[in-house]
Order: C-alpha cells, then sequence, then structure tokens
C-alpha cells in the first residue's frame, strides 16, 4: 500500500530525468558528424601520438584500383620513412560496395594498414566532398605540417618535396601549378552549374597533385559544413581559400595539367601515369636520380603564373627553359 501511495511521486522524481536522457542520447545520435559513424570497414588507423611529421601525403583512389595502388608501394612510396618524415594513406570511399570488393578492401588493409576509409559512396560526382572529408580527419587524427593532395596515377619524388619543405616554415603554403583562365564548364562531366561566382575559376593548384600547409587544412576542416562543394574538387580547394593570406607558390616542376607535358628530370610531381610509367620512373629515380629514360620529352611549353596581372592575362607558354 506504501508504494501505491508513493507512486505519483515516484514517477514525478525519476520519470522526468530518464525521458531527458533518452532525448539526449537520440540527439546526439542523429547530430553526429559522418565522420563519426562506424562502418563495417572502420578506421582503426594508428595515430599520430610522437612528433609532427613534416608531411602527409593522401592518395585519392578509388576501391577498384588496387593495382595502381600496389604500384605506388612499390615505386614512390617505397622510400624509406626512417630517413625521410613523411606519412602515407589512400583515400577510398567505402559505402554501396559489393561483398567482394568489401573483403578485398579489408584484406588489402590488413595487409599494408595505409587504407583512410571515409563513409560514403566513391564516385567523381562526390570527389570534393571526398576530398574535404579527407582533410577533416587528417586535421582530427594526425599531427602534420604540410598535406600532400595527389590522385593514384601521379608519380611524385618524394625525397625531393619533404627536403624541400624542411627547410621552410610556411603554414599558409598553397604549392602546385596554378591557372587563372580555366572557364566554368556548363556541360558534360565537369559541368559546375553551382559555380557561379565568375565565368572562369579563381586561381587554383590543379588537383593532380598539390601542397597544403597545416593552417589551410585546419581552415577547411573547420568551416567544412559552410563551404560549397563545387564540381571541380581542385578549384574548390582554390575558391575556399580565396580570400585568405595564403602563400601561393606556382611551380613548373608539378607537371599537372590534363595532359603530361612530357618528361623532365627536374619534375617533382607529374600526373597521368600509367603503372608502367611509374615503374620506369622509379627504376631510373632509384638508380640514376632522374626520372626519364633518355632524353628529356616536352609536348607543349609551361608558363610562370604572373601575379601581377589579372588572372586572365596570368599564363603565357612562351618560356623555351621551364621544365
Amino acid at each position: 500500500m506504501l508504494l501505491v501511495r508513493n507512486m505519483p511521486r515516484l514517477l514525478k522524481q525519476f520519470v522526468p530525468p530518464l525521458i531527458g536522457f533518452i532525448l539526449g542520447y537520440m540527439w546526439r545520435v542523429l547530430d553526429s558528424s559522418p565522420l563519426e559513424t562506424t562502418s563495417s570497414l572502420e578506421n582503426d588507423l594508428p595515430l599520430f601520438t610522437g612528433p609532427s611529421s613534416t608531411l602527409l601525403v593522401l592518395v585519392i583512389s578509388s576501391p577498384s584500383n588496387s593495382l595502381l595502388r600496389n604500384t605506388i608501394r612499390e615505386t614512390w612510396l617505397s622510400v624509406s620513412k626512417k630517413n625521410h618524415n613523411f606519412k602515407a594513406f589512400f583515400v577510398i570511399g567505402e559505402r554501396s560496395l559489393n561483398s567482394k570488393q568489401v573483403y578485398d578492401l579489408s584484406q588489402e588493409k590488413v595487409r599494408h594498414d595505409d587504407l583512410l576509409l571515409l563513409p560514403m559512396h566513391d564516385s567523381y560526382g562526390t570527389l570534393t566532398s571526398k576530398v574535404l572529408k579527407s582533410f577533416e580527419f587528417s586535421q582530427k587524427n594526425f599531427k602534420f605540417d604540410y598535406l600532400l593532395k595527389c590522385d593514384d596515377d601521379t608519380f611524385v619524388d618524394i625525397e625531393k618535396i619533404v627536403d624541400e619543405l624542411e627547410q621552410q616554415n610556411e603554414p599558409t603554403l598553397y604549392w602546385g601549378f596554378f591557372d587563372g583562365r580555366a572557364p566554368v564548364q556548363t556541360k558534360g562531366k565537369w559541368a559546375d552549374p553551382q559555380y557561379r561566382l565568375c565565368d572562369k575559376y579563381i586561381p587554383y593548384a590543379l588537383g593532380g597533385g598539390y601542397v597544403l600547409g597545416r593552417s589551410l587544412v585546419q581552415y577547411m576542416a573547420d568551416n567544412s559544413r559552410m563551404l560549397e562543394l563545387f564540381n571541380s574538387e581542385d578549384a574548390s580547394v582554390g575558391t575556399w581559400l580565396a580570400g585568405l593570406k595564403v602563400k601561393r607558390k606556382h611551380d613548373s616542376r608539378f607537371d599537372t595539367e590534363w595532359k603530361s607535358r612530357g618528361c623532365s628530370n627536374q619534375f617533382v610531381v607529374t600526373h597521368k601515369q600509367t603503372q608502367a610509367d611509374m615503374k620506369i620512373k622509379w627504376k631510373r629515380l632509384a638508380k640514376y636520380g632522374s626520372i626519364c629514360e633518355g632524353a628529356e620529352t616536352k609536348v607543349r611549353l609551361s608558363y610562370n603564373y604572373d601575379w601581377s596581372k589579372p588572372p586572365s592575362e596570368c599564363c603565357i607558354r612562351s618560356d623555351h627553359s621551364l621544365p
């Protein structure tokens, strides 16, 4: 009888806190960031707990490109990390994969421990989001001074890149091959209907490979939910950083245009490379310290970016001495 008489008081005392706990828990679950969502291939990467790494390399890849990833591991990423302070991961979206892809990636992850798996669909249409989420994950979990974003058909002279970065202290560095004249596409695969700022993209470093100082990565990661995701990943980065105090460094040794300009032993980043190209370049680089087989070749001229002129006049191909 005593319990029955006290029931209203007990309900009044304990039910509201219980309801509050349940609602709070549901809110935390619903409001959690996508990067915090676990999956069947949940990231359990060894996070940096020691001194900062000079360079964090993010190679943008796709689930089916295991042969390219293996070629990169066997060539330019086989450089000793004891003598060169860098860390590297392949970035892959792991949502909506078939059972074979899930199995293959899980086995690859166990063997190499260098996959950064994001809980998202992997396609060209999600590339900008994929790159931005990789910046978020890196900023949250790794210690680094600079970040190199490149594609899995890119060859990098990683020793030279790390050595040059260790000679400078530029947390706002934006280093690559810049273009200021690229028209915003309105049709086809590269159409960018959301880009209404101008009829040409704001100057940006081409996406085959570029280096960002940690402060720039932190800015994009911290403000990711406010950034417009344009179709072109590299142009998006240039636009996001447009209003900041950025140390933009155009370098013709970055061969990252839509088509390779040829082969120069001065190149530090070369895009549009096949597995055979990478193996040949690595074999020569390891043996002779140069990447070109035989004589250097030049398919077309490069340019120096003239920052004193408007972007439409930035990039004149007239200097035959440039790599």
